[in-house]
């Protein structure tokens, strides 16, 4: 059944043992987030076999799929006052940034009789979660550190996500630093300090994290390979762990440039448009709601790819040695997004090997 992705789990196995053997050499743990594939539990038992211990997710959906075993689950985003009940059945932690939900999850922890974890964000400059005022965040951890329901776990911060502001180490030692403070003013060591996501490989690998930042939280790297600040590829891991295969559904020569009045997409964009003059062009049947063009490579250096709307995918083949025709199918190497896309997606098979 097309669309389909095929998963190799044999490559994803050995991407996460590289790179968490990178990490372990710089005394770094790694959670595994499981949110671009929708925590599916064969991906993510994959990410146990290679050395995970802790798994997130942005969604309790989600961890309510991981249930089982010994591996610590954390909900990766501030969780919302009306899932908390949620939170302490199915999350073992969370990244946290305001008072109020944090008594609410101490609340519901001790109806439960359980005592749920929390890590403390602040914002070193993305302007996404976390606090920016330092006094107000050790006052909160002194606040927390007294409540019975939860256990105040450690420090945690955002970059290249919003604001897409690069992980150096002035914003790693400042990340240290608060930690010890909120370590001295609750009078132990925190347990966890988190230094942010994939984009913080590069400056590990150059040994610009300090040696108080112990943990990442990491998601594009296992899958792919590569860190989030160069975007290049880490050693011993491979590219292809998702692939997409999709159905040609019409095959014909038609003009590169469109006729008539062109008016603006969904975005409110004019498209535009090559003359190439005619060409021979497929339609794939899936579309953005599917997967994501940009974050897409063919497997068919012949191929150009024209675009996309919300279930139709344009291709110019004119120029692959291969005579593609109606039921051929076009493959894709997939990246972040678009393996995002296609797991959320009901209408694309997801098939397992190795």
């Amino acid at each position: 059944m097309y669309p389909l992705v095929c998963v190799n789990k044999q490559h994803l196995l050995e991407n996460v043992r590289a790179v968490t053997a990178l990490c372990a050499e710089k005394n770094i743990e790694v959670t595994g987030v499981t949110k671009v594939f929708g925590a599916d539990p064969q991906i993510a038992s994959v990410y146990v076999e290679g050395g995970v211990k802790r798994l997130g997710d942005s969604r309790i959906e989600n961890l309510k799929q991981l249930q089982g075993g010994e591996v610590e689950k954390w909900l990766i985003r501030p969780p919302m006052l009306s899932e908390v009940e949620d939170l302490v059945a199915f999350a073992d932690a969370s990244l946290n940034s305001e008072l109020v939900t944090i008594q609410a999850i101490n609340d519901a922890a001790m109806k439960k009789g359980t005592q749920h974890r929390i890590i403390l964000m602040v914002d070193l400059g993305d302007i996404r979660e976390g606090f920016i005022d330092h006094d107000e965040l050790l006052e909160v951890a002194a606040e927390t550190e007294k409540m019975p329901g939860v256990h105040l776990y450690g420090i945690g911060v955002n970059l290249t996500c919003f604001s897409f502001v690069q992980s150096d180490e002035e914003k790693m030692g400042t990340l240290e630093k608060l930690a010890a403070a909120i370590s001295e003013r609750i009078g132990r060591e925190l347990e966890v300090v988190s230094g942010g996501n994939s984009a913080t490989l590069d400056l590990m690998l150059r040994d610009g994290i300090p040696a108080g930042v112990n943990n990442l939280r990491l998601g594009e790297s296992l899958l792919f390979g590569k860190e989030r600040a160069k975007y290049t590829y880490l050693p011993g891991t491979h590219r292809d762990v998702f692939t997409l295969q999709c159905e040609i559904v019409e095959v014909k020569e038609k003009p590169s440039m469109p006729w008539g009045e062109i008016g603006v997409d969904s975005y409110g964009n004019t498209p535009s448009f090559i003359d190439r003059g005619m060409r021979k062009k497929a339609i794939c049947a899936i579309g953005k709601q599917d997967f994501d063009v940009e974050t897409s490579t063919s497997t068919d250096s012949g191929l150009i790819v024209l675009g996309a709307s919300s279930d139709h995918l344009m291709v110019d083949v004119t120029d692959s040695e291969k005579d593609y025709q109606v039921g051929d199918l076009i493959e894709f190497h997939l990246g972040y997004f678009s393996t995002m896309r296609a797991f959320t997606s009901k209408y694309v098979t997801k098939q397992y090997i190795g």
